[in-house]
């Protein structure tokens, strides 16, 4: 692996997977950059990260479910960002899913939380049901990196051993 990309990997491994988000736009901005992912590697997502931040309003779920064709047509000429009008697509639409579930829950955290504990399984057949672009891989992938679901890190990894002083939610099952 070239030094630029281990960093960047090594970056996200030792900072952010499976460490728990509590905040609610972080929560879907991670699951735009796992759906954005959807076959492509994880290192173009985290070099074009920033690029989403811009592109996508910070991640703010108000706005985002806001978007109006001027800004689907924005987004799809964004170089900083993956240009798939399906991607671009369900992230808008997932927006406004997550604004009901809030509404509903309180926070999609909150919504997250009312469905634990589930196996992958169990919640690819929620996530099918409640967003759009959200198959087994990204939903997978998703839970894990927030602390959801178990594996983000192997039991002998350091950095697994500060996920745990975090309470991921799959300690709670």
């Amino acid at each position: 692996m070239a030094e630029p990309s281990r960093s960047l990997h090594q970056k996200y491994h030792d900072y952010h997977y499976g460490f728990p988000i509590h905040d609610d736009n972080e929560l879907f901005g991670r699951l735009i950059l796992e759906i954005n992912q959807a076959g492509l590697s994880w290192e173009t997502i985290l070099k074009k990260e920033d690029g989403f931040r811009k592109a996508y309003d910070n991640f703010n779920i108000s706005k985002i479910a806001a978007y109006d064709e001027n800004d689907r047509e924005r987004l799809l000429s964004d170089p900083g960002i993956i240009r798939n009008r399906l991607k671009i697509n369900a992230a808008i639409e997932n927006a406004k899913t997550v604004l009901l579930l809030q509404k509903e829950y309180g926070s999609f955290e909150k919504w997250l939380e009312s469905h634990h504990p589930k196996t992958k399984e169990e919640w690819v057949k929620i996530f099918k049901k409640t967003f759009r672009f959200t198959g087994g891989e990204i939903v997978g992938e998703f839970l894990m990196s927030i602390g959801f679901l178990k594996g983000a890190h192997a039991d002998n990894c350091p950095i697994g051993k500060q996920v745990l002083q975090q309470q991921p939610m799959w300690l709670n099952t």
